[in-house]
This record gives C-alpha cells, structure tokens and sequence, in this order.
C-alpha cells in the first residue's frame, strides 16, 4: 500500500511517519505549507492520504476536490507541538497508525 503522509511543513510529524513506516507500507511525506507543498501528483501516487489534523483535510479540499473526492483520507489528530523522531512523537503514531491498518 501507498501511504503519504502530510502536515504543515513536512518536517516533523510527517516526516517521521515516512521514516518510521517505510518498512510497512510504500511511503512519502508532504506539507502543506511549506516552498514545495503537496502536489496533484503526490496524491495521484497514494492509495492512502494520512494528515496530521482535520484541518489539513480541510485544506486538501479546497485545493484538490477532485482528488479529493476518490481518496482515502485519515487524520490522527496529532497537534503540531513535536519534533522530528521524538519519542513521544512515534509512540503515538505507532499506536494511531496501528489503529487504522
């Protein structure tokens, strides 16, 4: 399965997530609002769409709604408030992730 995971500026939450599942799952990871944020393409790539929060959702929505529309998408509801492969960090998307497969 394809997996791509998003937050604001992919370099902690769903960076992390791409690291720590690509043993289980193909994945890729990407922001929404940082220089390159995700594209058409990215989304195209994924059977599955992990964001972060619902708000990030929200703003595949508005950007994307055709996509939108034919994709599996999941929130953790993980809050922007961790760093890149901190522990606490990859528990919880050990635990959410595992939840959801």
């Amino acid at each position: 399965m394809k997996v791509l995971f998003i937050c604001n500026q992919n370099l902690n939450r769903s960076k992390t997530a791409e690291e720590l599942f690509k043993s289980k799952f193909e994945t890729k990871s990407a922001g929404l609002f940082n220089e390159n944020p995700v594209t058409e393409k990215q989304l195209s790539w994924a059977d599955l769409i992990v964001v972060m929060e619902d708000f990030h959702r929200e703003e595949l929505a508005e950007r994307f709604p055709k996509q939108y529309m034919k994709k599996r998408i999941l929130s953790l509801g993980i809050p922007d408030t961790y760093y890149y492969n901190q522990p606490e960090l990859i528990n919880i998307l050990k635990s959410k992730v595992n939840e959801l497969t």
